[in-house]
């Protein structure tokens, strides 16, 4: 509740009591529940007025998941970095590697069809 601890919450109610005296007190507590249940009653409505111009094809959005807090870039990279699925593009063959029954210096010479030849002495 706004970063207030139970502590600094009892040093606050003690202090208004102090300042604003016994028998004003009531009074304010009485003018505060109220406004909370206004607010409250305020909020309530909005969101039932949303809903309701929004129609029932947005009822069941899940909007936690648009959360812009939640795309934290470190995240991203490390769900990506840890992703087990299998790489689309082979890795190129190490020197004196055999690939598709060819050497490496020879398979650059005879790519596949559609792929880029790959010169393991190019520099």
């Amino acid at each position: 509740m706004f970063g207030i601890n139970g502590w600094e919450f009892v040093i606050i109610i003690v202090v208004a009591m102090l300042v604003i005296g016994p028998e004003r007190l009531p009074t304010y507590a009485e003018q505060l529940g109220a406004m909370v249940r206004r607010g409250r009653d305020l909020l309530q409505n909005a969101k039932a007025r949303v809903d309701d111009e929004l129609g029932p094809e947005f009822s069941d959005v899940d909007w936690s998941k648009l959360d812009p807090r939640q795309y934290d870039p470190r995240r991203i990279v490390r769900d990506a970095l840890l992703d087990d699925s299998p790489s689309e593009y082979p890795r190129p063959a190490a020197d004196g590697a055999v690939r598709n029954g060819m050497s490496a210096t020879s398979a650059g010479a005879a790519a596949e069809p559609g792929k880029a030849p790959y010169d393991d002495e190019a520099t």
